[in-house]
């Protein structure tokens, strides 16, 4: 069941705060867990899962196609898997993927190689419009259907592969696409290969390493990933970390905001991750990665920030793969450091859960925030910090919780009178969001129904 809609006014800035939280559990790994339970042979058990709408909505999927999952306490899933192949659904029945980008490829690498899947596949409103045209392309590389023809956004059938074979395929920024690659290659014949022309999320690869005779991984100039096929999947004992995307917004507000400090505990600290920290340490900023451990492949630990004075951020192309998610939030903290901001190579931002360059152009035009886009390049013309008490600024339903949280931040920087449309969106990623401000660093908020 979806979450009530409302809408949220903040006009009132916030004050200095000295504060350790926990921020929700990452999704990317969440989602992954449940998927690759789902398909292992044996019983898996996946610890502090997130529990939002997008990782709710696997769930869902996963029980449509047959798939025993138990919820033992807060967070944790017991999940019964039959192995490759096991998922099954009546005919032409319907998967919905809600918001999640995530679940919908991933979800569909599976299917595509599993035996007799007919299924029609939709989302909600902003998923339905996003382009899977890449994805469909790969996919058909393993012999899958996809109706109507030359259809690329949901909602779509698909059958499935009849007799999945290996592919080759050169890997570009989508961690995604990637990663629906690589699940359609366990259940396919022969050896598929993959060479990560550039570097993208690794946590599909991460979780999938303790089954040696499935994966090979080349780390060399270029990472050369080979899946082999048609071998059965060890379950998995998962223990989720901390979202770094969900922190970085605690990271920005507290960056910015004079005489504040917060420690954020057990996150995931992924190198593939945490460009956005890698970036603003560049330019200034007081972060420290603190108690280091590696658990499931991943590396972990708790991030220290400190507020102080940043330089003009200046992110090149290479960045991109590694904060897709915090660009919004970066728009926002440009705006609010004096000189001029660029960001490279974002042109991919376009094709999120909204066009994530225009959207977040327009909610800066409203405190009178100069920017310009041209050939992948966006330039944000930052004021430093500022009043806006006397403004207002109004964000439209995109569907998109990232310019939800963005908003946010900014509002309680400047003290804009600010109403954002359904910000229940914000529960795909962060169903703690609001609960955090409010009880950790004293924000206050109105929610309108």
């Amino acid at each position: 069941m979806s979450p009530k809609k409302f809408d949220l006014i903040l006009n009132k800035k916030i004050l200095p705060f000295k504060k350790t939280i926990n921020v929700d559990s990452d999704k990317s790994i969440s989602i992954r867990s449940l998927l690759i339970s789902s398909i292992s042979q044996g019983s898996s058990l996946v610890k502090n899962t997130l529990e939002s709408e997008d990782v709710l909505s696997a769930i869902n999927c996963l029980k449509k196609l047959g798939v025993k999952i138990t919820k033992s306490k807060r967070g944790e899933y017991l999940i019964s898997g039959k192995g490759l192949g096991s998922l099954q659904i009546k005919k032409y029945n319907k998967l919905n993927f809600g918001n999640s980008g995530t679940l919908a490829r991933l979800l569909i690498g599976i299917l595509s190689t599993t035996p007799n899947i007919r299924v029609n596949l939709s989302g909600d409103h902003s998923l339905n419009r996003r382009n899977m045209k890449q994805l469909i392309e790969l996919m058909s590389q393993f012999g899958a259907q996809f109706n109507p023809k030359n259809k690329f956004k949901f909602p779509l059938r698909l059958i499935s592969s009849e007799l999945p074979i290996k592919i080759n395929y050169k890997a570009g920024i989508s961690a995604q696409l990637k990663s629906a690659v690589i699940l359609a290659g366990l259940n396919s014949y022969g050896n598929t290969v993959i060479s990560e022309i550039e570097r993208s999320r690794d946590h599909t690869e991460n979780m999938l390493l303790d089954n040696s005779r499935v994966i090979k991984i080349k780390n060399k100039r270029i990472k050369v990933i080979t899946i082999f096929g048609k071998k059965n999947l060890d379950p998995l004992k998962i223990n989720v970390p901390g979202d770094p995307s969900s922190a970085a917004f605690f990271s920005a507000l507290t960056l910015l905001n004079k005489n504040s400090s917060i420690k954020i505990k057990d996150v995931c600290l992924n190198p593939t991750r945490t460009g956005f920290y890698q970036l603003l340490k560049k330019q200034g900023a007081k972060i420290k990665f603190q108690n280091l451990k590696r658990e499931n492949n991943e590396l972990r630990g708790d991030i220290l920030i400190k507020s102080c004075n940043l330089k003009p951020i200046k992110a090149s192309k290479s960045f991109y793969t590694k904060m897709t998610d915090e660009y919004p939030i970066l728009f926002i903290m440009a705006s609010l450091i004096k000189g001029v901001s660029s960001f490279k190579g974002i042109g991919d931002l376009a094709n999120k859960e909204s066009n994530r360059i225009l959207e977040m152009q327009k909610i800066l035009k409203q405190i009178n925030v100069k920017s310009k886009f041209l050939n992948g390049e966006l330039k944000i013309f930052g004021r430093g910090m500022f009043d806006a008490s006397n403004k207002n600024i109004s964000v439209p339903n995109k569907g998109d919780h990232r310019l939800c949280m963005s908003s946010f931040i900014l509002a309680l920087l400047t003290g804009a009178k600010t109403s954002i449309k359904n910000f229940e969106t914000v529960f795909t990623s962060s169903p703690s969001f609001l609960k955090i401000m409010k009880n950790n660093l004293g924000v206050t908020f109105e929610i309108k129904n």
